[in-house]
Formats: C-alpha cells, structure tokens, sequence
C-alpha cells in the first residue's frame, strides 16, 4: 500500500520471486514478482559459490545500497525485487553495477524477461546411452 521499501524475509518469499520475471546481467539476476499489494520489497541472495562470508556479506551491501536507490522511482509497483549475486559481481564496479541495475528494472518493468538458465544435468544423459 505505501511506497516505502521494506525486506523480503520469508523463505517462501524468495521462492516465489523466482515465478515472476527474470533478468540476467553480468554481476547479478534480478527476479521481480507481483506480491499482492505488499508495496516495493527487495531481498538479496548470495550463495557460497560466490566466496567466503566476507566477500558475500561486502556483495549483499553492495546490492542493498543499490536497491535501496534504485527502487523508490524505477522499482515496480506492490512487487517483490531479488537480486541473485553472481560470481563476477564483486569484482564490478559499483557504478557499472547501479547502471546495470537500472537496465534490468527498466526491461523488468517492459515486462521482457529472459529465459530460465539451463541447470547442470539437463541435456545429455549420463550412463551408457542404452
């Protein structure tokens, strides 16, 4: 109902975000998901592939201050906004990442997603092809 921001908590939450749209970017993948009238809430997720917990949590920082200045005008309305932390991220540029960041809202926002990543073990069987 108001405009202000607030943070994605529940796991569930999370999980649904990946319903929604999906867009990918060299340091990040934003997820947005309509969350019924809940206003503008962000949420960030980095895995351990990504580092140890200092590189995540300096990651998460990051992607919170980006949000938190990119969402109140570019965010979309009563949608839940993750941002998946990718391997490169960290080592990007903070300004290239806020640029990248308004790019991804504003595809997210024309409604263009992109596809769903292909997971490992999806394409050739394993095993003796009998």
């Amino acid at each position: 109902m108001t405009d202000s921001l607030t943070t994605i908590r529940k796991r569930s939450d999370f999980l649904a975000a990946n319903r929604g749209i999906r867009v990918a970017r060299p340091g990040f993948v934003l997820l947005a998901h309509p969350n019924g009238g809940r206003g503008k809430r962000y949420g960030v997720t980095v895995t351990r592939k990504i580092g140890n917990a200092v590189v995540r949590n300096r990651m998460k920082r990051r992607f919170r201050e980006l949000l938190r200045a990119a969402l109140p005008h570019a965010g979309l309305p009563d949608h839940d906004h993750v941002l998946i932390g990718r391997d490169t991220g960290i080592e990007r540029d903070f300004a290239v990442l806020g640029e990248e960041l308004a790019a991804a809202l504003a595809r997210a926002t024309a409604g263009k997603t992109d596809a769903p990543r292909r997971h490992h073990g999806q394409g050739k069987p394993h095993g003796r092809g009998r």
